[in-house]
C-alpha cells in the first residue's frame, strides 16, 4: 500500500457500488433487448456520481495525496471535509476547494526517506 492510498474510502466503494449495479442493468437490458432496463441502468449510473459527492464532502472520502498512515483505514472520516482539499475535484463545485498555498505541507519526492511498508517495495 502507497502512502497516496487513493480511493479506499466509504463515499468511492459505494459510488463504484452503485455504477456497477447500473452497468451490470445496462449489460443485461442489452442482451434482453428492454429498453426500460438500459435506461433504469444508465440512470442508476448516473446516480452514483451525486451519491458518491455528497459522501465526500460529508467527510466519507479523502482528500488527493499524501495523508498520515492513522487516516488510512476505510471507517475514518475526513476531519478536514467542512474547510475543502486542496486541488480537490469533488470540493471544487461545493465551493470548498482551498488553494495549494494555504495548506503549504512540504512534499517529500516519491520514495525519500520513506522505509518500504512491506517486502516487496
Amino acid at each position: 500500500m502507497s502512502l497516496y492510498d487513493e480511493g479506499h474510502t466509504i463515499a468511492g466503494w459505494t459510488g463504484l457500488g452503485i455504477a456497477a449495479v447500473g452497468g451490470c442493468a445496462v449489460g443485461l437490458g442489452i442482451c434482453a433487448d428492454s429498453l426500460p432496463l438500459i435506461v433504469g441502468g444508465l440512470a442508476l449510473a448516473a446516480v452514483s456520481v451525486p451519491v458518491t459527492w455528497v459522501l465526500h464532502l460529508s467527510g466519507w472520502g479523502k482528500p488527493p495525496g499524501l495523508r498520515p498512515r492513522e487516516q488510512w483505514p476505510l471507517r475514518v472520516r475526513d476531519a478536514q471535509a467542512r474547510e475543502g482539499h486542496a486541488a480537490c475535484v469533488g470540493c471544487r463545485p461545493a465551493g470548498r476547494e482551498r488553494r495549494a498555498a494555504e495548506t503549504a505541507a512540504p512534499v517529500a519526492p516519491k520514495g525519500a526517506g520513506v522505509p518500504p511498508l512491506s517486502p516487496a517495495e
